[in-house]
């Protein structure tokens, strides 16, 4: 038939029964008599059904016979009428797939979402999503306050969740359920092992573009101790940081210096350079920022100013005791120099720390170092003249 946008369904149903009665003529006088297939053609056309009958396995499926059937016989049938139809031509089979045709043809939405749901996942969630959009689930809602889509993509998620590789995945369907969704990927994140950094990370990224603040201290936190564990204290440092756990900082920051008393050296100064504005996280860390800033200063010569910022360590309230004789030990090159570093009263002030009481029980406990005090006190006692000769006003 030729083809017009504006042909309604009368005028080619006329058109229709024409073309049938045309065929019908043909068959009767003859026309294809002298080809028995060219007569099974038209007799097919004409939807006989001893002709449909005879070719029907070759089709695989009753659906495959249905569609067929009716093209011949009634093109112009309502989709209500289908599954009569279906009935009709032998709509039946084993397969899970017939049971959910049929519940389609009968328009039973829910009916085809409960058989989809046992054996496919994947279209039941996709399905539900597209059947919400044509606003065909608006007026069923589950009793827990979500719709049946979210509800679908809610289960579907959470399958994928549970796959070691697919779980990015189901980020995604958990972002298109306003109702529960990030309460359903909150739980979720909770559960996920952190088996590596490169995991963790991926997790936080995750965590810090939805703004989920107490998922990304808890990552962090977890994270913080397992490096920590491991001997990695510049990896707890960092987490700790990221999870701004002021407690765990001051934890690492401690044994970070106490790891420079027995070796004399700082590990991963890398980090320790750049701690920029998070040293203000805890005092602990503000002096191991502070301090390595100040064996910086000395490594580039800058005596004076290494000094002002030793003498400020030791008199600040954020030093930790085990560590005040050390600063003090720290003392001794700068007394040393044939230039004069420290002036009276940063002399008379280093006197002073030296005869703090946590300084003196220090130094009776540890007997290997127990001469350095006295070497200091000495140091300290002959720069003491030089920096009274200094200071003087008629010198």
């Amino acid at each position: 038939f030729p083809s017009s946008v504006s042909q309604t369904l009368t005028e080619f149903e006329l058109k229709w029964q024409h073309w049938h009665g045309e065929c019908f003529n043909h068959l009767q006088c003859g026309t294809f008599s002298s080809s028995q297939h060219m007569e099974s053609i038209c007799k097919i056309l004409l939807g006989d059904e001893d002709a449909l009958l005879e070719k029907r396995d070759l089709m695989t499926t009753w659906y495959h016979y249905l569609v067929s059937h009716l093209l011949f016989t009634h093109p112009t049938v309502k989709p209500t009428e289908l599954h009569s139809y279906a009935q009709v031509t032998g709509g039946t089979g084993p397969e899970p797939l017939d049971n959910i045709l049929l519940a389609a043809l009968e328009f039973d939405i829910h009916q085809v979402i409960k058989d989809i749901v046992s054996s496919n996942w994947w279209f039941v969630a996709h399905l539900s999503d597209l059947l919400d959009r044509c606003e065909l689930f608006s007026s069923h809602n589950m009793d827990f306050g979500s719709n049946m889509r979210e509800f679908l993509l809610l289960e579907y998620a959470s399958g994928l969740f549970s796959h070691h590789s697919l779980w990015q995945l189901a980020v995604d369907y958990f972002d298109h359920c306003p109702k529960l969704g990030r309460a359903y990927l909150e739980l979720h994140i909770e559960r996920i092992p952190l088996t590596t950094e490169k995991k963790a990370l991926k997790v936080l990224r995750i965590c810090e573009q939805r703004q989920m603040s107490d998922q990304v201290r808890s990552i962090c936190k977890i994270m913080a101790m397992k490096t920590l564990r491991h001997g990695r204290l510049g990896s707890a440092l960092s987490w700790s940081i990221r999870a701004k756990d002021a407690a765990f900082a001051t934890l690492i920051s401690d044994r970070f210096l106490k790891d420079y008393c027995e070796r004399g050296k700082f590990s991963d100064l890398d980090l320790i350079d750049n701690l920029g504005p998070a040293m203000l996280l805890s005092d602990h860390l503000m002096f191991l920022g502070k301090y390595r800033e100040f064996h910086r200063l000395y490594s580039e010569q800058q005596f004076i100013d290494a000094a002002n910022l030793l003498l400020s360590l030791m008199t600040a309230s954020i030093a930790p005791c085990y560590f005040r004789l050390t600063l003090l030990l720290d003392a001794l090159p700068l007394l040393e120099q044939k230039e004069v570093i420290f002036s009276t009263m940063q002399t008379y002030a280093l006197m002073k720390c030296l005869e703090d009481p946590k300084v003196a029980t220090r130094e009776s406990a540890d007997t290997e170092d127990s001469q350095k005090p006295q070497t200091l006190r000495l140091t300290i006692s002959r720069s003491e003249t030089p920096s009274i000769l200094m200071a003087s006003p008629w010198l």
